[in-house]
């Protein structure tokens, strides 16, 4: 429920919207850059922690779970308090897990710190959120594409440079890096960001909502994770599944009940909302299995016949360039939508991605036909998460902006984490043997292929499905176009009369 208004910033052109765009994609950069770190160091991690490799596992998974909790909540707080204010408030974190991974010699102080670097994942959202608040309409459609496509490129970036310094410096140096890059995002954010205009949230925090939340995603996100190792069929993963279902059915009750919930899922079942959350689960699932599959193809053994032979370094490289390809072509996408909607660029980029999976089962037999599949997946992963947002923030008020992304990004992640459930369960049963290793087969990654492929049409049909009311007609007040989209059926003003307050609905 909204709050009086805080007096408004003036709001940045020309430079200064320039500016404001490239510190918040640094930030999503860096965000994404903590996803990756740690990847060239797993298989080394248990001896240079002195711990097992289940336990070291958990170095990966402990920032799985502490974003899937961190994202809603900091949405929440950021339309309560401020959005820039949260986005500084996330730096924090993110500088200090990477200063306390750096400094770590033991598997526990490793994990806390992987866990702090997971808490400040919300700065993408909040980041995404704040370009309504500070940047003029005409420049938010390319902003917005921009911002999103900065997680590829942290993603891709992230590999080489990892592998690089684990090759030639100590692994220490990646978390000092880490460190050194959040606490310049925090900086620059204090410095060149503005608060804009700024519609707070009245009420109070819903800490019974985060924590049911927290502990119904955490039941979900380990049962899925850790699945594989413990068993699908294992006391401990159907315990965690069931408990999960328990508690996220008792969460949505109490959060349909609280006069200030922490999600407002009145908010997210409108069908707009509903179905472009419904679309996100899909494309992150279709974008997180070619990140599975390919990198396995480029590293294992020529021997096998399908391998290519690649060491990790090499591998970064030639995933590097699809990174950078979101990023590129972020402005096209903010150009289809602005002449066709961000549905229909979700749709495209759906279609793009189911594409690339279908030239992989032609083109996996080269090093260069990987790079091919690569470009062409992040081509419409770069369309659709530059869509996303813009769907979203066209069907929310402006102050449920951030906690609206936020819950996006969340089913982003969940339906990765699917991915990574599903890809891994089909590569470890489809598996051939090789001098007494048992490494996953031809079949095994075709298979693999076309259920990212068929994922990626079942998310294009899904995103043809999304009800969107018509865009806001040329020079009509950021007021009135507010609420154009709040209202169930829209009715353009007559000129110079206000529009209707937020919430009430036009008559004919």
């Amino acid at each position: 429920m909204p709050a009086a208004t805080a007096p408004a910033a003036s709001r940045p052109g020309g430079a200064g919207a320039g500016g404001i765009v490239g510190v918040l994609a640094l930030a999503g950069i860096v965000a994404a850059l903590m996803q990756t770190l740690v990847v060239p160091l797993i298989g080394d991690l248990p001896a240079l922690l002195g711990t097992t490799p289940s336990n070291a596992s958990w170095v990966v998974t402990a920032t799985l779970l502490a974003a899937a909790v961190a994202t809603p909540v900091a949405g929440r707080l950021g339309d309560m308090y401020g959005k820039r204010r949260l986005l500084l408030a996330s730096t924090v974190p993110l500088v200090a897990g990477s200063v306390l991974c750096a400094v770590s010699g033991s598997v526990a102080p490793m994990v806390a710190g992987r866990g702090l670097q997971g808490l400040g994942m919300g700065v993408v959202p909040l980041g995404i959120s704040l370009l309504r608040d500070v940047l003029p309409p005409e420049k938010l459609g390319s902003s917005i594409a921009l911002m999103s496509a900065s997680m590829g490129v942290g993603g891709a970036l992230g590999l080489p440079f990892s592998a690089a310094v684990a090759e030639h410096a100590s692994w220490r140096v990646l978390f000092w890096v880490a460190a050194g890059l959040s606490l310049l995002v925090g900086v620059l954010v204090a410095a060149l960001v503005p608060t804009g205009q700024v519609t707070a949230v009245a009420g109070r925090f819903d800490a019974l909502g985060a924590a049911g939340l927290g502990a119904g995603l955490v039941a979900l996100l380990l049962a899925v994770s850790k699945g594989s190792a413990w068993g699908w069929t294992s006391a401990t993963t159907l315990g965690l599944l069931a408990g999960a279902a328990v508690v996220l059915l008792a969460w949505g009750l109490w959060e349909l009940r609280t006069r200030d919930p922490l999600v407002d899922l009145r908010t997210t079942a409108r069908p707009q909302v509903l179905m472009t959350n419904l679309a996100s689960v899909l494309v992150g699932f279709a974008m997180y299995a070619q990140s599975l599959v390919v990198p396995q193809l480029l590293q294992l053994p020529e021997a096998t016949g399908y391998g290519l032979g690649q060491s990790m370094m090499a591998m970064g490289l030639w995933m590097a360039p699809a990174g950078l390809m979101m990023m590129a072509l972020a402005p096209l996408g903010a150009k289809l939508s602005a002449a066709r909607g961000p549905k229909v660029t979700l749709a495209v980029g759906s279609l793009v991605i189911a594409a690339g999976y279908v030239s992989s089962l032609l083109l996996m037999g080269s090093t260069w036909g990987l790079l091919a599949v690569t470009l062409v997946c992040n081509t419409g992963v770069g369309l659709a998460y530059g869509a996303m947002p813009a769907l979203v923030m066209g069907a929310v008020p402006q102050h449920e902006t951030a906690s609206a992304n936020s819950f996006n990004t969340l089913m982003r992640s969940i339906g990765s984490s699917v991915s990574a459930a599903v890809i891994g369960v089909v590569l470890a049963q489809l598996t051939t043997d090789l001098g007494g290793h048992v490494l996953p087969s031809e079949n095994g990654f075709r298979v693999a292929l076309l259920i990212g492929g068929g994922v990626g049409l079942a998310a294009a049909a899904v995103a043809s499905l999304i009800p969107v009311r018509p865009l806001p007609e040329p020079g009509r007040t950021q007021a009135q176009a507010q609420a154009q989209a709040e209202v169930p059926s829209p009715q353009p003003q007559p000129h110079g009369e206000p529009a209707p307050a937020a919430g009430t609905e036009t008559t004919a």
